[in-house]
């Protein structure tokens, strides 16, 4: 018997669909990293490619990120269907938030903002 882990499970049965659930939006984002979540509205801004996003992590965190933590985090992003992965040219991935994505972020941002300001 397989066991299917929380985002194997998202990553197939909502794969399909821009509107996950409530329940699936909380899941989903409650199992991010505080580094996908930067990674996710870094693309979120714009759309960006690889050594951009980079560049844009190495800001926030105020030091050098390794390839070796960026593109398996992306590719992970990219089977949850949060982000897409696109050519830039023959050597560039370009990488764009879905809608799905928007909402883990929105959801993020909503539960931030409710704990913040005391409304929770």
């Amino acid at each position: 018997m397989t066991h299917e882990t929380t985002r194997e499970k998202n990553a197939r049965t909502d794969s399909s669909t821009d509107s996950p659930t409530d329940d699936n939006l909380q899941e989903i984002a409650g199992d991010l990293t505080k580094f996908q979540t930067r990674c996710l509205a870094t693309i979120a801004q714009q759309d960006r490619y690889g050594l951009g996003i980079k560049r844009e992590l190495e800001t926030y965190y105020g030091e050098e990120q390794n390839h070796g933590r960026l593109f398996p985090n992306l590719d992970e992003m990219v089977d949850l269907g949060l982000i897409e992965k696109g050519k830039r040219d023959k050597r560039t991935n370009n990488y764009a938030i879905t809608p799905k994505g928007e909402a883990v972020l929105e959801y993020e941002l909503g539960w931030l903002t409710e704990h913040i300001e005391g409304d929770a």
